[in-house]
């Protein structure tokens, strides 16, 4: 296994021109890459050259202690190692997609703009180009929004419209086939006009009444639609907390809701709130205008966003509401508990997802966690890829796909 260190990079996948086969000499080089350090590289002996050499620097002008030279050493205080100019920062990040495969790109891009502090720079114009794009670049640009120039925003949204792009891409035709098998079988009749008979069901439903005597299936049970199919049966309504530590749930949501707005038989609405509360379902054709829509950062009052929500349920029985937050409340914690309750008990399901990303286990109000998993509504953090099977469980009313750890 290739050492990392504890900010998750790695070594190149690629063995640079000098690798060696000494299997003892390349862990060493292995580690020396991973520990940095002048000379002996903490103590491994190993020296570097050509494109190891190279590779090192990328990593110490991020993860070192400083510059050669200035003063700081390993034993001195962490310093930035980009230098203070746009150029540079322009030549490391091309450096870096050189050496490293794009997931680690990725990696040291972020830690690049939370430990040296690069978030400024990615308002210019030619930063935004060399950098390489994902969810989490896309959750900074947003915060960054408002500050940013207009000679920027083009390139920013570009940027931006490519990470959604790659996302639908991944979500749509699994989100789609999943989503709408739910809502196929929710509309499913017992007794179908003949045009209406979906034939491939009733036969599989019906092989125990295969007569070998005559080749066919009798069929006892009918499979259908109603000719209400297309009508829309379900109702969604994506409630968002656009808090800053929301940024990956946010991009992921506002794509989920440009799928589901997509299927007829769905009626979507996307509301996103942090102390007040914004309807953003006129924007759902496109998602990038949604995130464009959103304002990443200030406080929270979710009893806020569910009482607007609430308002706007019609159909409680057809309805699911889908609250994404970390349940932080600043708002009215017993209002918005009650609202839940009220909610529920009219019909709708309701589903708390604490996060959903790939991050991993979010940091979240427990306490509210608990409580709203008491009145039936648990709370858990939520994978893209897990999304569909959550939504069409919900929409046909059965057990959420829980994980053992949620609350």
């Amino acid at each position: 296994m290739t050492p990392t260190s504890s900010t998750g990079t790695a070594s190149t996948t690629s063995p640079p021109a000098a690798l060696t086969t000494d299997p003892a000499a390349e862990r060493l080089r292995r580690w020396r890459l991973v520990l940095g350090g002048e000379g002996g590289g903490d103590g491994t002996g190993c020296a570097l050259a050509g494109t190891d050499a190279a590779m090192d620097r990328t990593l110490e002008a991020l993860y070192g202690s400083g510059r050669p030279g200035d003063g700081g050493g390993r034993s001195g205080p962490r310093r930035a190692g980009l230098g203070g100019s746009a150029p540079n920062v322009a030549r490391w990040l091309g450096d870096i997609r050189t050496y490293f495969p794009a997931s680690v790109v990725q990696v040291m891009q972020r830690d690049a703009i939370d430990r040296l502090g690069l978030s400024a720079l990615l308002l210019e114009p030619e930063m935004l180009e060399a950098v390489e794009a994902d969810v989490h670049l896309v959750g900074t640009l947003l915060s960054l929004n408002k500050a940013m120039p207009e000679t920027t925003k083009e390139t920013a949204r570009a940027v931006v419209r490519k990470v959604v792009q790659d996302l639908e891409k991944r979500l749509t035709t699994r989100t789609r086939a999943t989503i709408g098998g739910a809502l196929d079988r929710s509309a499913r009749v017992s007794r179908p006009r003949h045009r209406d008979i979906d034939w491939d069901r009733t036969i599989r439903a019906n092989l125990k009444n295969y007569l070998p005597e005559y080749r066919t299936v009798v069929p006892e049970r009918l499979i259908g639609y109603g000719r209400a199919s297309q009508a829309v049966k379900k109702e969604v309504i994506l409630c968002i907390d656009q808090s800053g530590s929301m940024a990956a749930s946010v991009v992921y949501a506002s794509v989920f809701g440009a799928v589901l707005a997509s299927m007829q038989a769905l009626r979507t609405r996307l509301v996103v709130f942090d102390t007040a509360v914004v309807d953003l379902t006129d924007q759902l054709t496109d998602p990038v205008d949604v995130l464009f829509g959103t304002q990443l950062g200030g406080g929270t009052d979710i009893n806020r966003a569910l009482a607007y929500c609430q308002s706007r349920i019609t159909r409680p029985a057809e309805t699911v509401v889908v609250l994404i937050s970390d349940l932080y409340e600043g708002g009215i914690r017993d209002e918005m508990l009650k609202r839940v309750a009220a909610m529920k008990a009219s019909g709708v399901q309701f589903v708390t997802l604490l996060a959903l990303s790939d991050e991993g286990a979010p940091a979240y109000d427990r306490e509210h966690a608990a409580a709203l998993a008491a009145l039936g509504a648990p709370a858990f953090a939520c994978t893209p890829d897990l999304f569909p099977e959550v939504m069409a469980a919900a929409l046909e009313k059965r057990p959420l796909p829980v994980p053992d750890a949620a609350a």
